[in-house]
């Protein structure tokens, strides 16, 4: 009887431990966006669907959020979609969708699928390393100063919760709801 009892003890534990590293992953870590450990973003450039190329140093002076995602990525398929719909309730805010290591044409596809806008594609997935994408989908939020100041991975269903804070701290206009 004492073993079954530490047996459910056990899991309880476990449970509890699974539940605040959800509450932790979707409701607060998202909201720290530390100054102390903001960097320059790097110079990069992606080449777009629709227009010249996006360089991330033109986007300055503005909140910039890269959505780094990949067509074959299932959770990208849920999480991309709820960023481009945040993207068009926040025009102040500059949002790119960047498909990381896949063609022009399945980029396109995937875009045209999933009613995306803006979207820019890094063939050669030069963003892993300059970006430190290591899963998909990953969101990096750039200030309107040039600095990254958070990056989140994985599939995230309170992304907006997390885009509406990241805009009303950094200062892009029309943030809350």
């Amino acid at each position: 009887m004492q073993r079954l009892w530490s047996m459910g003890r056990l899991w309880d534990v476990l449970a509890t431990l699974a539940i605040l590293a959800a509450v932790w992953k979707l409701f607060l870590a998202p909201r720290f966006l530390p100054l102390a450990g903001a960097y320059p973003a790097p110079p990069a450039t992606f080449a777009r669907l629709d227009g010249p190329a996006f360089r991330v140093r033109e986007a300055r002076g503005r909140l910039l959020i890269l959505d780094f995602y990949a067509s074959w990525c299932a959770p990208c398929r849920i999480e991309t979609p709820m960023v481009a719909a945040w993207a068009r309730a926040h025009p102040a805010a500059r949002v790119i969708p960047v498909d990381v290591g896949e063609s022009r044409a399945v980029v396109q596809a995937y875009a045209q699928a999933h009613r995306l806008g803006n979207v820019a594609y890094d063939p050669h997935a030069q963003a892993r390393v300059m970006f430190g994408v290591v899963g998909f989908p990953t969101v990096v939020v750039i200030d309107p100063q040039g600095r990254v100041r958070s990056s989140w991975a994985g599939l995230n269903p309170a992304i907006d919760l997390a885009l509406d804070h990241a805009a009303a701290v950094l200062g892009a206009p029309g943030a809350s709801r």
